[in-house]
């Protein structure tokens, strides 16, 4: 088969992010009215402000908005990581970054599947950050053996999706046909049973150790658990979703309300209860409830550096020695106040983060940069300064382990802040991922320095034009 022939990763995740939506619309009603509001609140915050939407159109990144989303799913084994490493590789995504979230209560360690290229990225941003769910973090030896064994028996996977993942490997890509089939075998993982592979008692005993622990093991598969739109005013559809009949989180997760937004931002609605059916020893099925799946809404700003990110886990720590915020959200007001105040010595303009070695940015050549001769050996500044050089910033792709962890806990229940022994293990996740997450400091830098000699590279052909 010639390989012009096949069709690119990148179409193939966009088809299979738009199944996806369709899918989790029609499992989660809630997700087609938060699309909705959305979708709305963009479109005003475009029309209401210019500046943004000509920035989104230099940098190409407006037609992105609306198809931007993120999904989220919690894998039981390693053998079930490795398979998914290989499944997202046909979408061209790749795995980036180490999360351990046992450090807030969740026994899971992750990593975020993605595109990393930037004409990828534009053509369709679908992630899903993937969870492994840390067994050996589950104090009752007994039951740590047992959710073992019952892991152990489920098959996430359809065969198609494993021989055509198979075959795209093999054969360097899939042809219009086998990805159409491949979106399809695919979707099947994700989708939800209302069917448990566990007793009602092997469910209570697995919910007492963790809710998480019993929504990974109890069922057939991982169920996509959410999945999340990108909205340009997070406040706005927070205040919003009230009237639109969806109750929100108390507090939006990550850094407070700026000009210049930074990292991620996130907010969410309660858990769906969603009916389940267990089957008893006796083999009747008994009826009853399950909470997991909940929507979310997420803002994203610029990539930080490593320093920037300093700057923001001390800030984000001193404010919650002031104020803690309550799962109930009974002190939201507070906390929302001291987290502004911790933030003041973070700048908030692009030129001060810039200048601070905070933030990473994209440079790129303005209007009279492309026509004036220059040295290009200059300094970036006097580039700058000349009116020669512009910068953007680079958008964080990525999460917050912090977020997640807040939101999975806000969304789980009041009563789940289980504490468990931290230990973050990033070689034994690589282990069984099998291959080594990328850095996503090193990307954004990398990203950053080749705009860099990308600008001088122009400036000097302009130059020896002359």
């Amino acid at each position: 088969m010639k390989e012009n022939s096949f069709v690119s990763t990148d179409d193939i995740r966009s088809a299979f992010s738009a199944a996806m939506s369709a899918m989790y619309r029609t499992e989660v009603p809630a997700y087609g009215t938060l699309m909705e509001l959305v979708g709305q609140v963009n479109a005003e915050t475009l029309a209401a402000d210019p500046g943004l939407r000509a920035r989104l159109e230099d940098t190409d990144s407006l037609e992105r908005i609306s198809e931007e989303r993120h999904g989220a799913i919690r894998l039981g084994t390693p053998a079930e990581l490795s398979m998914m490493r290989r499944v997202f590789a046909v979408m061209g995504m790749h795995s980036v970054g180490y999360y351990d979230l046992s450090t807030a209560g969740v026994p899971v360690h992750s990593t975020a599947f993605r595109p990393v290229g930037d004409a990828s990225l534009k053509t369709n941003p679908f992630r899903v950050f993937t969870s492994l769910l840390r067994l050996d973090l589950i104090a009752d030896e007994t039951l740590r053996a047992e959710a073992e064994q019952i892991l152990s028996k489920r098959q996430i996977f359809t065969r198609g999706a494993i021989a055509l993942t198979e075959k795209a490997e093999k054969e360097g890509g899939l042809d219009k046909v086998d990805a159409e089939r491949f979106v399809a075998e695919a979707l099947e993982t994700f989708r939800w049973h209302d069917k448990a592979n566990v007793s009602p008692e092997m469910y209570h005993r697995l919910h007492g150790a963790h809710r998480l622990i019993a929504d990974v093991v109890s069922f057939k598969g991982p169920h996509i658990n959410h999945l999340t739109p990108r909205t340009l005013d997070i406040d706005a559809v927070q205040a919003r979703m009230p009237d639109y009949d969806i109750a929100p989180k108390a507090i939006v997760e990550g850094p407070p309300t700026r000009k210049c937004a930074i990292l991620l931002r996130q907010t969410s609605f309660k858990a769906l209860e969603e009916p389940v059916s267990f089957q008893s020893a006796d083999g009747s099925w008994r009826q009853a409830s399950h909470t997991a799946r909940f929507g979310e809404i997420e803002q994203r700003g610029i990539a930080l550096t490593p320093k920037g990110r300093a700057l923001y886990d001390e800030l984000l720590n001193a404010s919650r020695q002031i104020v803690r915020p309550a799962a109930d959200g009974s002190n939201a007001a507070e906390y929302e106040e001291a987290l502004a105040d911790a933030f003041i010595p973070f700048p908030d303009t692009w030129a001060g983060i810039r200048a601070e070695d905070l933030g990473y940015f994209s440079y790129s050549l303005t209007s009279r940069g492309r026509n004036t001769k220059a040295d290009a050996s200059k300094s970036l500044d006097s580039l700058i300064a000349d009116g020669l050089v512009q910068f953007d910033p680079i958008v964080y792709e990525d999460f917050l382990p912090v977020s997640a962890a807040g939101i999975f806990q806000s969304n789980l229940g009041d009563d789940v802040a289980q504490e468990f022994v931290a230990g973050p293990n990033q070689q034994r996740f690589e282990v069984d991922l099998g291959a080594k997450v990328l850095n996503e400091f090193d990307h954004y830098a990398g990203i950053e320095q080749a705009s860099i000699a990308d600008c001088r590279q122009m400036l000097s052909s302009a130059e020896a034009a002359e």
